[in-house]
């Protein structure tokens, strides 16, 4: 028994973290990593303890809860997101430059970004987000009110799609392998007589590209709000 117990005792001490090692960023970090690697299914607060080499009740030191984790990662994409932003000189291609960027790294964490994208951090990494887009609205000549009421359509188309496509891609390859295949082979058996115009468009329906929607959806919106704006014109590169 006292051999035993003390394996166990040396064993819980070899795995124990230093005092102060358990900081949020490491909290969220790993937390981004478990979601990486197991999906959203496999996160929980006890595999989160785990893998942190800690009692999972150590985390509530630092975050209120589940949710309070979701938050910060969701804010720590953004963080990645916006790393080496600049703002650009005409400020339609800096609003371009935000969306793809926040398709970028909620692609590159598909399940954190599933789990979280969609909410409010109200943390630094959203805030100074917005700033730039409220910033680039204010660029192009809009006065507060419609740079608000704009903020929040590229804000939310930029989330929301870009959230939509993370949570696609989330799903578990045979899933997603199962999906695609299933609506190609519905529209494709579509029948002509019924629906003649999907008929007319079935080819080229299978060649369109996630991405290439994504770019044409961006820029359909930049181009109504370069013609809204009272700065709208692009300026000529020739001076």
């Amino acid at each position: 028994m006292t051999t035993t117990s003390g394996r166990t005792t040396r064993a819980a001490s070899r795995t124990r973290l230093p005092r102060g090692a358990l900081t949020p960023e490491r909290i969220v970090e790993t937390s981004l990593k478990l979601l990486d690697e197991h999906g959203t299914d496999g996160f929980s607060m006890p595999r989160l303890g785990k893998a942190l080499g800690a009692d999972q009740t150590a985390v509530y030191r630092h975050f209120s809860g589940k949710d309070d984790i979701l938050l910060a990662v969701a804010d720590r994409l953004l963080e990645e997101a916006f790393e080496g932003f600049a703002a650009q000189p005409y400020w339609a291609d800096t609003l371009a430059d935000v969306c793809r960027r926040v398709r970028g790294a909620y692609l590159a964490h598909p399940a954190a970004a599933a789990l979280s994208g969609p909410r409010t951090t109200r943390r630094p990494a959203e805030m100074h987000a917005a700033d730039a887009v409220i910033g680039a609205l204010g660029d192009a000549g809009f006065d507060p009110a419609e740079a608000a009421l704009l903020y929040r359509v590229v804000a939310d188309f930029a989330l929301l799609w870009s959230g939509g496509e993370a949570a696609f891609h989330s799903l578990d390859a045979e899933t997603q392998a199962r999906e695609a295949d299933g609506w190609k082979r519905a529209y494709r058996a579509a029948d002509p007589e019924e629906y003649p115009h999907i008929h007319r468009v079935r080819d080229p329906l299978f060649e369109v590209d996630s991405a290439d929607v994504f770019e044409t959806a961006l820029r359909l919106l930049l181009d109504s709000m370069e013609r809204r704006a009272p700065r709208g014109a692009r300026p000529d590169p020739s001076g």
